[in-house]
């Protein structure tokens, strides 16, 4: 097939139900191709607000759409539920976890990253990382049943080692996560334990780096921090973690080691690409980053297969200031656009440019009227930076009934202090 050309009836395959494929599944609506999409999950996850089940504000309901009901009105458009186990480039088939082939005409990636642990996996089962629904609710079960822990320890050493919680990573996601245990400590918990008093609890966050949120202005990165040692979080730059065994974890900084006992060790330090890019780079010879992101071309099809492209988290796209784009929400919907949008123009035996991400900015949020946010033109801090992280995390959720359950949650939690979803189920990591 000619790149340029792609005749009506034509199958486009799609792999990931997240942003990126469900924005280019919506983008390719009413138009004559027959589309599939396929993930391993029924739903569409808002993972920008993972952190936000994980420390009990939201229940996974609330960040949560099925696929079939977002795109039943696409009526071209097919949902399977599967894993994609091989990929077949020359004979443009994929292969799914049930060993159906689904052939394609086009091929579009989209299935993300999960939390990366730089060679020590086996570091996963003390600190667990923050990727999906299971991690969220793993992380609440941990945080809230340490705090059950600590009212029924008499001892006030061990009951401490259930009072601290160490957060490794200093991104965004760190910084969510250290500043809303620090809230649950100091406000959602209060005058709830007989026995101590959840403000004693330590939140530690590690950053190998000199500063937390790493590539934000370095005067927002010192707000930032500024607002978490107020809240109590004790931070710890240009530390390394060295080891993670059950309950204990050992960081470095400079020539000095220190051993931290902790019941509540959380990863949030890196990301890796999902295991289907390594499949890619055997059929195809494509090449990867560190990570694992698949190199794309500047329209994000892949060298020498121009009907295969990969978006979002799954892809690394440096053709603009000679850097990967970042994995946020904003770029992968972009590339959804354009793809979809190409795609179009293909049946049309039209081209289009190359992509161009338009960086309308970058925000983090650190606790309730706390977050930072950087719209190049304009730098903020504080009340205002919250209300417009608040405003952009509505607006971007996918669903009428989650924005408005979602609103309603954060307008209650905001006048109560309170984390309705605290909730400690069974373990939901058994069969991962």
């Amino acid at each position: 097939m000619n790149y340029n050309t792609l005749k009506k009836e034509a199958k486009v395959v799609i792999v990931g139900g997240g942003f990126g494929g469900l924005y280019t599944a919506k983008g390719l609506k009413n138009s004559p191709l027959q589309v599939t999409l396929i993930d391993k999950r029924n739903f569409n996850l808002f993972q920008p607000l993972l952190y936000q089940v994980a420390t009990g504000s939201l229940s996974p309901a609330d960040i949560t759409s099925p696929l079939r009901s977002i795109l039943c009105q696409n009526k071209n458009t097919q949902v399977l539920l599967n894993a994609v186990i091989d990929i077949k480039p020359n004979d443009k088939q994929i292969i799914v976890d049930n060993h159906q082939s689904i052939p394609y005409d086009v091929l579009i990636l989209a299935t993300g990253v999960t939390h990366h642990y730089f060679g020590n996996d086996q570091w996963e089962t003390f600190a667990p990382g923050l990727s999906n629904i299971e991690d969220a609710l793993e992380i609440r079960n941990r945080v809230f049943m340490a705090f059950e822990a600590a009212e029924k320890e008499n001892n006030p050493i061990k009951r401490q080692a259930w009072l601290t919680f160490v957060i490794v990573g200093g991104g965004p996601t760190g910084v969510e996560l250290a500043g809303a245990i620090a809230e649950i400590a100091n406000n959602s918990m209060k005058g709830n334990f007989r026995n101590f008093d959840p403000k004693d609890a330590k939140i530690l966050l590690i950053e190998g780096l000199e500063r937390v949120l790493p590539p934000y202005p370095i005067e927002l990165s010192s707000k930032a921090e500024q607002e978490l040692c107020n809240l109590g979080v004790t931070i710890h730059t240009k530390s390394i973690v060295t080891n993670i065994s059950e309950d204990t974890i050992v960081v470095r900084k400079g020539e000095k080691h220190e051993q931290i006992t902790s019941h509540t060790i959380l990863w949030a330090a890196g990301v890796k690409a999902s295991s289907i890019s390594k499949i890619l780079a055997e059929r195809t010879g494509v090449s990867l980053d560190r990570a694992g992101r698949v190199i794309v071309e500047p329209d994000l099809s892949i060298t020498n297969f121009p009907d295969i492209f990969v978006i979002g988290d799954l892809s690394n796209f440096s053709h603009q200031d000679n850097k990967a784009l970042p994995g946020v929400a904003p770029v992968a919907i972009q590339q959804a656009k354009y793809v979809a949008k190409l795609i179009r123009k293909r049946l049309k035996g039209e081209s289009l440019p190359s992509f161009i991400y338009k960086d309308y900015g970058s925000m983090a949020i650190i606790g309730q009227n706390k977050a930072v946010a950087d719209f190049k033109f304009i730098k903020l801090s504080g009340f205002l930076a919250w209300f417009i992280w608040i405003s952009a995390h509505i607006y971007y959720l996918i669903e009428f009934d989650n924005k408005l359950v979602v609103l309603v949650q954060w307008i209650w939690n905001y006048f109560t202090q309170g984390r309705g979803a605290r909730l400690i189920t069974e373990n939901n990591k058994k069969d991962k």
